[in-house]
Formats: structure tokens, sequence, C-alpha cells
């Protein structure tokens, strides 16, 4: 008889958080295909476990998934692991996964921990929908092409992204979606955990000036997002309030010059953003502010 595919997710961090039948096939099974037998092995070692590794990774993984595939056949069972979080969630497996189902081996998955899931809970959007679009691509213009096809998304937005490029994506995505609710979830299960909630515009000018490090998943709030309102005012029975007209925006121009060290044009952009208005528009209102006052006695 042919043996069984076991998918195991993996702690993300913290290496206690990995589920007791997950540990159990890990102890049961002949071989574990994982990314990196060397981060495998630690977290072997942490739970007393000794078993055969194999390498299966992103430049190994096609011609691996048919030799894996062969000793599944022949009854052995295999558990696959990435080096972090569920198999094939923006890691390998897909090819071996498909290639079992070809053959009609059975392919068992093994729920647990998951950066996306955690990333969302912990974040304060909604979580009802989303739409995980795994990482977020290098270039420019393709970055922003891909953010496009998510600007009337009602769904909270998720991708993994890279600390040298969250600079990037940040501006980019208060460019393409607005100056949106957003969150950072970064290192998250380990010692230097952190949520970094605000609005886009606050995300990337703290970017600017703070050097984000470690793994970490941004969430975008939806295109309509006003959830963190209306349950407080249906369950209180208060009426919602009237929308305010923004204040000074010669005096938001200037507070922002000087919180985050802008120029004027660099400050303008940023205000307009926020306002959702162009630039044009809001260097008109600029002038038209100080000429009133340059009016009055």
């Amino acid at each position: 008889m042919a043996g069984t595919l076991y998918l195991v997710a993996t702690p993300i961090g913290n290496l206690e958080d990995i589920t007791l039948r997950a540990l159990r096939v890990l102890r049961e099974v002949d071989l574990i295909a994982c990314e990196d037998t060397r981060r495998t092995r630690k977290l072997l070692a942490s739970h007393n476990i000794s078993k055969p590794m194999i390498s299966y990774h992103e430049h190994n993984e096609r011609e691996r998934a048919r030799e894996l595939a062969d000793k599944l056949e022949a009854g052995a069972n295999i558990a696959l692991v990435s080096d972090a979080g569920t198999p094939l969630v923006s890691d390998p497996g897909f090819h071996l996964v498909k290639e079992a189902i070809l053959r009609d081996i059975t392919v068992t998955p093994l729920p647990g921990p998951s950066a996306i899931t955690t990333a969302l809970v912990g974040s304060g959007l909604p979580a009802g929908e989303f739409t995980f679009a795994g990482f977020l691509p290098a270039r420019r213009s393709a970055r922003r092409a891909r953010l496009r096809e998510f600007a009337e998304a009602n769904q909270t937005l998720i991708f993994y992204e890279a600390p040298h490029r969250v600079r990037e994506s940040l501006r980019d995505a208060l460019d393409v979606l607005g100056d949106r609710r957003a969150v950072i979830a970064r290192e998250l299960t380990k010692l230097h955990e952190d949520f970094i909630r605000g609005r886009l515009s606050e995300l990337a000018g703290r970017a600017e000036h703070v050097t984000l490090k470690g793994e970490m998943v941004l969430l975008i709030a939806p295109a309509v997002d006003d959830n963190q309102i209306r349950p407080v005012l249906e369950s209180t029975g208060a009426s919602e309030p009237a929308p305010q007209t923004p204040g000074s925006i010669l005096k938001e121009v200037e507070q922002v010059m000087r919180d985050e060290g802008l120029d004027q044009k660099g400050a303008l952009k940023r205000v307009a953003r926020s306002r959702g208005i162009t630039r044009s528009e809001a260097y008109r209102a600029v002038l038209a502010e100080k000429a009133e006052a340059a009016r009055k006695p």
C-alpha cells in the first residue's frame, strides 16, 4: 500500500506553537521533507525527535517531488514542513501535493501556525473577509499594477513583505489605494513581536525615519472601512456624528514640515493624500488661506 503525505504546520517563531498531533506525526513518519534541514533539525531537537530528513526547496522541488512521490508509492509515510508556518502558503510544496494527488496518494494536512491568520486577528482590521496576495512584486511598476487590482476590494488585504522593500510598498499603497488604515505585524510570536497601527500615511512616514526589521505582514483595511464605528453606534443607540470640516490646511502643512522634516512640496503632497485631493488643489487652498489671513486687520 502507498504511504501518506502529511502537510505539517510548524511554528512561525515560538517553538512551543506546535500541535500535539504534529509532534506525533513527526515522530511516526519515515522521512521529513523540509526547506532547510538545519532549521528543521533545531525544531526536532527541541522536542527530542530524531528522524531522517531530505531537502525540499524552491530550487529542487520539481525533481524532488517525483522522487518523494516514488517513495510514497512504495509505502513510505512522509511529512512535509516549511521553515515556518503552513507548507505551500508562499512556501514550496505545491508540486509534491500535485504529484501525490495524480498518483492517488493520500494527502493529509495538519492545521497549525500561519502568519496570515495570526496577523489578521491581532491587527484590529475587519477579519470577516480577507484577501491574501503573497509578496508584492519587487519592481515598482509591477507592484503598483498589482495594488490597482485591489483598489475596489472590500476585504482586508494581506501581503507578506521584506524589510528592505516595505518603505516603497507603503508609499505605493498610499498612492494607489488612498490613506486607509493599515497594520505592520512584525516578528510574530517572537520576543520582539510588534503591531504597528495607523494610516498608510503614518506608517509610510515612520518607515522614512525608522528602519523596520524582521519578518513582517502588511495588512490594509477594505476600501469601505466603517467597521470601527458602526458596532459602537448600534449598541449604544447613538446617532452617527456629522462629518467634521477639515481644519486649516496651512497649519497642517506646517505641522507635517516640522514633524517629518519635509519641505513644503513634500508636506503638500502628504496632506493632499490624507484629504483626498490633488497637490495642486492643496497648494491653491494654502495660497487662499494665506491671502485671507493677509486681508484681516
